[in-house]
């Protein structure tokens, strides 16, 4: 009997990363499942028991900041002697305007987003580069390929995301380890529950962003029935991890996504500065 593929899902107590762990167990895989706070687990392990996958579910500690439960992470991966796949999707949205916002909440929000990545990233490398095959898919953004007021914390955590994993990829190809990225648009998750603190600084009267701020909230909440299913993204992950080969580097999902990306690459950035304004504080 074949033994099932072994996939790492971060960030797996709610939103992208639970689905995507329910979804691999459904279709064979063993998932190590982390998170930070294992209060959580039982969300997880709901959704399993109902689906009658919770046998495929390992639930370990990962804070994706903290080196030590990174080793116990590799410890994990060393006792099973393989790993399949990587899915890095822990990560949470910082909102706030430059001028309010602290260095060292921007170091915050690096930490997570962009280092945590990294950090993990090269705890499976070693084990998938001697086994000569892997696949690592790091949860990017809409907001990794263009800028938004208010949330530069976010916006230029995943920038950097992108970057890093072109050269992820471009490093990892000629050893058998496919890397993608997935960007989603606006999803109905809980990702700005860790990063609502700084925005509302912005809110407050006495802030010269406030009417802003409240503009760019407003405009949010108007979109929120809109947001799709984050289903959707958990089924695109999985569809990429059961693929031999993964084209392209680059997987956008959500409605209307693709045409904004195409839009801002092409129009001049006058047209589409004028345009972004015109809707956002009409």
């Amino acid at each position: 009997m074949e033994s099932r593929k072994i996939a790492i899902v971060t960030g797996a107590s709610s939103g992208f990363g639970l689905l995507t762990s329910i979804e691999l167990a459904k279709r064979g895989f063993d998932v190590i499942a982390t998170m930070r706070d294992l209060e959580k687990t039982q969300a997880l392990f709901d959704v399993a028991e109902t689906l009658q996958v919770k046998e495929q579910l390992t639930v370990l500690p990962l804070d994706v900041t903290n080196s030590g439960q990174i080793e116990s992470l590799k410890k994990e991966i060393s006792a099973r002697n393989s790993v399949d796949v990587l899915v890095n999707n822990a990560g949470y949205a910082l909102g706030g305007f430059c001028e309010e916002t602290t260095l060292d909440e921007y170091r915050e929000q690096f930490e997570t987003n962009f280092f945590g990545v990294i950090a993990v990233t090269q705890a499976v490398l070693p084990f998938m580069r001697e086994q000569g095959r892997g696949k690592i898919i790091n949860v990017s953004s809409i907001s990794g390929l263009t800028g938004f007021p208010g949330l530069s914390p976010y916006v230029a955590s995943k920038h950097a995301l992108e970057g890093f994993t072109e050269c992820l990829r471009l490093e990892m190809k000629p050893f058998g380890i496919e890397v993608a990225l997935v960007e989603p648009g606006s999803y109905q998750t809980n990702i700005w529950s860790n990063g609502k603190r700084v925005a509302e600084k912005s809110l407050k009267g006495e802030s010269p962003y406030s009417t802003y701020m409240r503009a760019i909230e407003s405009k949010i909440e108007e979109g929120v029935p809109n947001y799709g299913d984050p289903q959707e993204v958990a089924n695109l992950i999985a569809d990429l991890c059961e693929r031999e080969k993964i084209e392209p580097l680059r997987f956008l999902v959500g409605k209307g996504i693709k045409a904004i990306v195409f839009i801002k690459k092409w129009v001049p950035w006058a047209h589409w500065e004028k345009a972004f304004y015109k809707r956002l504080l009409k």
